[in-house]
């Protein structure tokens, strides 16, 4: 079954063979429906098993907290039996966005098949592995088949970049600010689509963290799963090396639309704040440390989360980081996130973050308006209970 329906995949999208991969990253245990687990139980009743090494994106319930997630009998039975049927399918107890950062990363060059926008993304750009956007149920067959249609960005001309993104005109120290990137990464989506571009003239040295965050805005408010950045992504030390420079559109990234951006990121203005999350995708060890260092020594007067895979709460068990964190009053979540499950308080309102990603599904998802800031205007608005921003690099 698994392999018929990786087939006629391949089929209805013109490819012209099934390809080895060597790993896979499952979106499809984030429980949306009975249907979904139905079909995973069937594969499990079945006899079926994942044929290569094979992650699991978030579910719909904190195994770790189970406290921090509401709902009913049914949807958390049912969530519940969806994460276990892909356990019992041979997949990792990961339950993280950011597969990543527990260890799975693919080599450059590597077929894979990947789901999860951000992690598509990231797996394409960053780590220069080869995958499509593979959704629910097609990413569990390819790992049962350990196959995949050969199409799409697994070929090399379909990797090459189609316009180059100019940021001349933006000042090196937004270019150096963490805040950017998100703001980067929604302008990339909205502007291009699905469309590679290579992005020219930031600084050389950027931590994966920045990195995720331009993939996971250009997912959301686009289709993007593979984006370039001159001289510091593998498959683009240069322009030139992704592209004919002659032959593609220039396109400038103007201070204008960088302001136009981040202003589309919030949905209400004014100094009510409700509640603050961070961790789409997933807070990093390094993003916690940071944390950390804001929230020293101060206590949060708004409900502040924080989400991340399990992996890094176990890094961050017995260090200062964390006590720094839990006597600020930060609450921690695992296995999931509070856009997909319902961890936010049920009054509403509005929710404060740091990501593109966030901005851009909470209000349909939670129900909350967003605002966005940087992490340090996170902290500072969690503190005084109110939204503080500091506008200064966005002039």
């Amino acid at each position: 079954m698994a392999m018929r329906i990786v087939a006629e995949a391949g089929r209805l999208l013109g490819a012209p063979k099934l390809i080895e991969i060597a790993s896979v990253h499952v979106d499809g245990c984030l429980y949306h429906g009975d249907s979904g687990v139905h079909f995973a139980e069937k594969l499990v009743a079945d006899g079926g098993k994942v044929q290569v090494p094979t992650t699991l994106n978030v579910g719909a319930l904190d195994l770790l907290h189970p406290e921090r997630v509401r709902g009913d009998a049914h949807f958390r039975d049912m969530a519940r039996r969806l994460m276990d049927a892909h356990l019992a399918l041979g997949c990792t107890q990961s339950f993280t966005c950011a597969p990543y950062q527990t260890g799975h990363r693919p080599a450059l060059g590597e077929q894979v098949a990947w789901g999860e926008s951000n992690a598509v993304a990231f797996a394409n750009s960053v780590l220069g592995a080869r995958t499509n956007r593979y959704g629910d149920f097609l990413d569990i067959c390819a790992a049962i088949a350990g196959r995949a249609p050969y199409c799409g960005l697994h070929l090399d001309r379909n990797r090459r970049a189609q316009a180059v993104v100019s940021t001349d005109q933006l000042s090196t120290e937004l270019k150096s600010t963490d805040a950017f990137y998100p703001v980067l990464g929604a302008w990339l989506g909205a502007t291009f689509g699905e469309t590679v571009a290579v992005v020219d003239g930031l600084p050389p040295q950027q931590s994966e963290d920045r990195l995720k965050a331009v993939g996971a805005g250009a997912a959301s408010t686009g289709a993007i799963g593979l984006f370039h950045i001159a001289g510091v992504t593998p498959e683009a030390p240069t322009v030139d090396a992704v592209c004919d420079v002659d032959a593609v559109e220039i396109v400038p990234l103007t201070p204008d639309a960088v302001r136009e951006t981040r202003d589309r990121l919030s949905t209400v203005s004014g100094e009510q704040i409700d509640a603050l999350a961070v961790g789409s995708p997933h807070f990093s060890r390094a993003e916690f440390a940071e944390l950390a260092v804001l929230a020293r020594d101060r206590r949060f007067d708004i409900p502040f989360f924080a989400c991340t895979g399990r992996d890094v709460i176990d890094a961050l068990d017995g260090t200062e980081d964390r006590a720094i964190l839990d006597a600020a009053g930060l609450t921690f979540v695992a296995d999931t996130c509070v856009v997909v499950a319902p961890i936010l308080p049920e009054s509403g309102g509005v929710l404060m973050t740091n990501s593109a990603k966030f901005a851009h599904y909470g209000p349909a998802n939670t129900g909350f308006d967003v605002v966005y800031g940087s992490l340090a205007d996170c902290v500072e608005s969690a503190v005084a209970g109110r939204v503080v921003r500091d506008e200064t690099l966005w002039r």
